[in-house]
Parts: C-alpha cells; sequence; structure tokens
C-alpha cells in the first residue's frame, strides 16, 4: 500500500464512524440509559473498523498485519487529535472533571493551577482510553473486514 492508501483507508473509516456513532448512541441510550453512551462509540469504532477492512481487503493485500498495524496506527492518531478537541467541544467536560475529583476526594480543595492540572490528567485519561480501544477495536476490525472479503 502507499501512503495515499493508508490516508484513503483512514479518513473512509472516519467518515463511517461518524455515520455509524449518531444512530448507535441513540440505539444504546434508549435501551441502557446514558450511563451506556461510550458503548454505541465502542460498537461503532469496531463496525467501522470491520467495514474500512472490508473494503480495503484488496489494498491491504498480502501484507495483511503490516497494512493493518500501518492503518490502525494512523487512525489511532487521528483519533487521538478528535479525542483533544472534545473538551472544547462539550459544555460540561469542566464539571464532569470536577465532580469526577470530587466523588474520589470528597473534601479536596484545588487551587485554580491544581484543577487545571487535574482537567489535563482527566482529558489524558479519555485519550488513552481512545487510543487503547482504537488500537485493540481497529485491529481487529480491520483484520477480520479484511479476511471476509
Amino acid at each position: 500500500m502507499k501512503f495515499g492508501d493508508f490516508v484513503i483507508a483512514v479518513v473512509s473509516m472516519v467518515v463511517i464512524f461518524g455515520l455509524l456513532a449518531f444512530p448507535l448512541d441513540f440505539v444504546f441510550v434508549s435501551i441502557l440509559g446514558f450511563g451506556s453512551y461510550e458503548v454505541g462509540v465502542f460498537v461503532a469504532l469496531f463496525l467501522s473498523a470491520l467495514i474500512g477492512g472490508f473494503i480495503f481487503a484488496e489494498k491491504i493485500g498480502e501484507a495483511r498485519r503490516e497494512n493493518v498495524t500501518k492503518v490502525t496506527i494512523l487512525w489511532a492518531a487521528l483519533m487521538m487529535l478528535f479525542a483533544a478537541v472534545v473538551p472544547a467541544s462539550v459544555g460540561h467536560w469542566q464539571t464532569a472533571a470536577q465532580e469526577e475529583l470530587n466523588a474520589m476526594y470528597p473534601d479536596t480543595t484545588l487551587s485554580t493551577a491544581e484543577w487545571t492540572n487535574w482537567e489535563m490528567i482527566y482529558l489524558d485519561g479519555f485519550m488513552f482510553l481512545i487510543v487503547a480501544l482504537t488500537l485493540v477495536l481497529g485491529f481487529t476490525g480491520l483484520y477480520l473486514g479484511s479476511r471476509l472479503r
């Protein structure tokens, strides 16, 4: 595969993810409640990789593991950038981070700098989760999808 093929595969997977995430979020939230929002995202990650692997099976070709790994790493890097933008686009991110810390340490009083540091740690944890899931679900989905074809 050429680098342009990797980019097209990743962009296609992101578009598929975008088309799947919204409906799956609603399905899982309506069935399991708002605490299950992440389930839709995780299923969309896997399905977008599975579909992407199926679509690009011919390009992935004989060097399957190597090409699947490269696409997965590029996709994980892009998803990490998306995850880094989430706090700027979600209005209650700061409140959620504060509630999480207060739940763990109820009598904690932090300075503004300490709150900022906690929010960065909270963001790092979110990015870690997204990247780890993208690597696992992405590799599995791409590999299985490319084998199905």
